[in-house]
């Protein structure tokens, strides 16, 4: 049997037929019966560009339909698929493309002559947002027959967003994706008859695979967004079923005028992930759309972990259960389990967890537990139903005076406070205590908030040595691509606050 993800999805789309895939401004681009004719000339297109089965091809384009059939076509070629933000520096390009050694390089056309000054031995051809570019030049009319793939064999590999050091490539194989997938599928529901709503970026976990794979494996239509318009959205709810975005996605729509009932009346599930969502945008979005989003959690490194049910209570501020087939335990520093409800750093074994980091056999074996599992890196508690809460990152952990500090909880009392849009609360060095706790506080447009106020706010909530020693406030916090809080920025940014 071929375990390449790709055989999974043709299968799939044979029964489609003639059922529309992508569809973009009302117009269909592709259907589902063009899946298997227009992978299969692209992957002999790359075949023919001198990319070999288990080669690298690194991706940094926008998003198109051309780039969606280019992710496919390469699972069909038997390459290793490495998706690049669009927003890196040619030197940040170099690093990866350094690391991946790819055969191929493919890149927006206005930057080839860019990319190939850092592309070394790898081949470098274009595609554009529109179509147009060097990879689509004289595709073969033969389709390439799709590659034989073991589930150990890797179809991606994805770099971390490199928060702490240099990023490093998560090395995820057919088995990893298609068995995520494939419990993704049956815990949300996915129907033929259901239609996406896609308004993710597809150079991350969250809209390549997540979404993608979702939509691939039930046979079912994506609305095709090359970007974030809330207008174009709402006016899709009307033939949509399903949406997937990051906080800042619902936040915007729940500001929306024309966010209502009866504009979600159609729409059977709103999923948010990438990022933690507010417990108060949780709310305000029920009470906007009548709809209840379902958080769920996961990294680069496994896929998804963990999801509020599709039945049953979708609670605000926590990330729901183990998905099936997925473990989870949760570990203090000292490497023993902790009690129900007591926070520790979350690890997870199962089929979704990736092979390893690329090229870098320390980092892996620094990573991982005897038994397969893998420290996330998360601090989270569990209750004794196995419903997961994450309370921060490790290395977000604030030690003040020889105690431990969450940043979470004290995010949670000062979000609470009238005024305050969101916050986020991090430790810098300080001379008697070693860390200070400093919030930095985004308002509410046209709000007053100030300093003495968000302390007095929360001097009754929280104990003496967990409030801040210093409140910032701005009209808005730093976020990377995917809308998480770029808290290493703001270490760096205050870092001298109580030491300068």
């Amino acid at each position: 049997m071929n375990d390449n993800l790709i055989a999974q999805i043709l299968a799939v789309a044979e029964v489609a037929g003639g059922e529309s895939f992508l569809t973009e401004a009302g117009k269909p681009v592709l259907a589902y019966a063009d899946l298997d004719r227009e992978t299969g000339r692209m992957a002999a297109q790359l075949r023919a560009l001198g990319a070999q089965v288990g080669d690298r091809v690194v991706v940094q384009v926008e998003k198109s339909p051309e780039a969606v059939v280019l992710y496919l076509a390469a699972l069909r070629a038997g390459l290793v698929f490495v998706p690049l933000n669009t927003a890196y520096t040619a030197a940040e390009l170099e690093y990866f493309i350094g690391d991946a050694e790819p055969a191929l390089v493919v890149c927006r056309p206005a930057d080839a002559g860019t990319v190939a000054g850092v592309a070394g031995a790898a081949k470098v051809v274009t595609l554009g947002d529109d179509g147009a570019g060097s990879l689509l030049a004289d595709l073969p009319d033969q389709p390439l027959p799709v590659a034989e793939r073991g589930g150990d064999d890797l179809a991606a590999i994805l770099y971390t967003s490199g928060t702490t050091g240099r990023s490093k490539g998560a090395m995820l194989s057919h088995g990893n994706l298609l068995s995520n997938a494939l419990t993704l599928k049956d815990l949300w529901r996915w129907r033929a008859d259901d239609v996406l709503i896609h308004i993710l970026p597809i150079y991350h976990v969250h809209g390549l695979f997540v979404a993608l794979h979702g939509a691939l494996l039930a046979g079912a239509e994506v609305l095709f967004h090359r970007g974030f318009d809330p207008d174009a959205v709402i006016a899709d709810f009307a033939r949509g079923t399903v949406l997937m975005g990051v906080p800042t996605h619902y936040t915007r729509l729940t500001c929306h005028p024309r966010l209502t009932p009866a504009a979600c009346a159609h729409m059977r599930l709103f999923i948010s992930g990438s990022a933690p969502l507010l417990a108060e945008a949780h709310k305000r979005f029920e009470e906007g759309s009548g709809s209840r989003i379902l958080e769920r959690y996961g990294m680069t490194e496994t896929g998804m972990i963990t999801s509020n049910p599709y039945d049953g209570a979708r609670v605000a501020g926590t990330v729901g259960y183990p998905l099936p087939g997925v473990e989870v335990r949760i570990h203090d520093d000292a490497g023993v389990a902790v009690a129900p409800g007591e926070p520790g750093v979350l690890q997870v074994r199962g089929p979704n967890v990736f092979k390893g980091y690329w090229r870098n056999p320390e980092k892996t074996r620094e990573e991982f537990r005897e038994g397969g599992w893998f420290v996330t890196g998360d601090v989270a508690t569990q209750e004794a139903d196995g419903r997961v809460t994450l309370v921060g990152r490790a290395k977000d952990l604030i030690i003040a005076g020889g105690l431990n500090i969450y940043p979470k909880e004290i995010e949670e009392a000062i979000d609470a406070l009238p005024g305050v849009a969101e916050s986020a609360v991090i430790g810098v060095a300080h001379p008697d205590m070693g860390e200070g706790v400093v919030a930095v506080v985004a308002r509410v447009p046209g709000a007053a908030v100030d300093e003495a106020g968000v302390l007095a706010g929360i001097a009754g909530k929280l104990a003496r040595f967990k409030q801040p020693r210093r409140v910032i406030v701005v009209d808005a916090l730093p976020r990377n691509a995917m809308g998480k809080v770029q808290k290493a920025a703001l270490r760096a940014h205050y870092g001298g606050l109580f030491t300068a």
